[in-house]
């Protein structure tokens, strides 16, 4: 929309707090895959396939979506390389479902089918479903819900301690509080700022290996450029 190709035109490449142009460090954008009228299997395998092929040493894979029925299919990759991967899921939403809409390949499944592939922290949940109220505590799946760190009960750096020293970062944007993030499908109220989550991050690369990344779940919003 021009909207958006005249707001993209006046932002600045120069990062203040990095103080270069992140654009000159070496980022490669690969073409988006060809997803058409794929069953949610071949899907995943399209996903896993791609990932695998940017598994080397000098490169951090970032997944753009999309659903979050994508990271899945990252992780199926992931675990090959890093037997000893953890994945942490930032998300308003728990996305523990066996099934959602008839498929177990859901983005409201994303979470349960990675926690069975290795271990799964998830961070800034603020609704679930009864079914996966159960799953997770007959789980080994660790949830710290945005209440939790709001009143000071839980602090966000001690979550890490529950990850591998190789991590997997899931960012649903949903995380964010809708106030500063109403660009997606199904917001939540509460939710993180954008500097409470900068400054987790922060912790989280000096602690642990990012081994890759994802971020999902954005639906734009026509005339509304900020998120």
């Amino acid at each position: 929309p021009a909207a958006i190709l005249d707001a993209s035109a006046h932002m600045e490449l120069y990062d203040e707090e990095l103080e270069q142009e992140t654009c000159r460090i070496g980022i490669h954008t690969l073409e988006p895959l060809p997803v058409r009228d794929e069953t949610p299997e071949a899907m995943l395998r399209m996903v896993s396939e791609a990932v695998a092929q940017q598994l080397l040493p000098d490169k951090l894979p970032v997944i753009v979506g999309g659903e979050h029925s994508i990271s899945p299919g990252v992780v199926q990759a992931l675990v090959r390389q890093y037997p000893r991967l953890s994945v942490l899921q930032l998300d308003a939403h728990a996305d523990l479902r066996d099934t959602y809409e008839g498929t177990p390949h859901s983005h409201a499944c994303a979470g349960r089918r990675i926690s069975e592939l290795c271990p799964l922290v998830q961070v800034g949940m603020r609704s679930l479903s009864r079914e996966e109220a159960d799953f997770k505590r007959s789980s080994a799946v660790i949830t710290i819900v945005d209440h939790e760190i709001k009143q000071g009960n839980k602090a966000l750096h001690d979550v890490l301690q529950h990850l591998t020293d190789d991590v997997y970062l899931t960012v649903d944007i949903d995380v964010l509080d809708p106030a500063i993030m109403p660009a997606t499908g199904t917001p939540e109220p509460g939710g993180f700022s954008w500097y409470e989550t900068v400054g987790f991050l922060k912790e989280l690369c000096s602690r642990k290996r990012v081994v890759a990344l994802d971020l999902v779940q954005l639906c734009p919003q026509a005339g509304n450029v900020a998120p």
